[in-house]
């Protein structure tokens, strides 16, 4: 982030769910170089305990959990370690979600169906309804929820998971109406084509499936289905991180209910 600019994120708490790497890793890399506490969960200890060394590093304080966000046990065991070490959330990154290649509708039976809004969408409600008490007892918060392009203009493929993050972006919107008063501001980040471990891997399968090359898999999945990255190249999850940091601060204090597209001009809609 630019030193210039104070985004008073000092002393704040944040809790970034889906956090041991990819666009999560970053954001919570990106709030410890502001100085804020950072709370990171996952399901997976190895990359989470990796993550959380890496931001001990930099200086940061950081509170690892391992959870699976479909359980409400873990969700309540995450948020009760959270306040038991920072007294308090002050800043929310519902990241965590899961893709599960490039299904077509015939191919997904209602199991893939309802297992992947349980992550994308149920594990957001459920975290974001144990943290917003605590929020309101401060009168501040900030929840910033991680939706997708595919959930404005989605693809012909993986309809599930494009209805999923469609999903994610009203409930945003919903909450955003319904807890400004409190001065809890709720925002979406929609990201598009981001290099990050889930997507390569996708694109990886592809590869095989289709016997090319996996530059040739990123330059067709590009030139096929993301025609309007104007930028012409994969975004970063550094991009995304210093968005959501942003929509965190009070530097943001008057933006509310917006779904902010990083995208690299792929979404052809205003």
């Amino acid at each position: 982030m630019d030193e210039k600019m104070n985004l008073e994120l000092k002393n704040k708490t944040a809790l970034v769910t889906g956090s041991s790497k990819g666009i999560g890793k970053a954001i919570a890399m990106a709030f410890a170089e502001e100085g804020a506490n950072v709370v990171i969960c996952a399901r997976g200890a190895e990359a989470l305990n990796e993550a959380s060394a890496e931001i001990e590093k930099t200086g940061g304080r950081v509170l690892a959990i391992q959870a699976d966000l479909t359980k409400q046990a873990d969700v309540d065991h995450l948020v009760a370690s959270a306040i038991d070490r920072f007294k308090t959330v002050d800043i929310l990154v519902n990241n965590a979600g899961i893709a599960s290649g490039f299904d077509d509708f015939e191919s997904l039976d209602i199991d893939e169906w309802q297992h992947i809004f349980d992550v994308n969408l149920f594990g957001t409600v459920r975290v974001t309804k144990a943290i917003i008490p605590f929020m309101k007892r401060t009168g501040f918060g900030r929840i910033i929820n991680i939706s997708s392009e595919s959930g404005i203009q989605p693809d012909a493929f993986m309809p599930h998971y494009n209805a999923s993050k469609a999903a994610l972006i009203n409930f945003t919107k919903s909450l955003s109406k319904a807890y400004a008063a409190e001065g809890i501001l709720v925002n979406t980040v929609s990201p598009a084509f981001i290099m990050t471990p889930m997507l390569e891997d996708l694109l990886k399968d592809n590869a095989k499936k289709l016997n090319i090359s996996y530059d040739e898999a990123i330059q067709q999945f590009l030139k096929e289905n993301r025609p309007h990255v104007e930028v012409k190249r994969p975004g970063t999850v550094e991009e995304v991180a210093s968005a959501v940091v942003y929509l965190a601060s009070n530097k943001a204090s008057f933006i509310n209910g917006v779904n902010l597209r990083v995208d690299g001009g792929s979404v052809a809609s205003l």
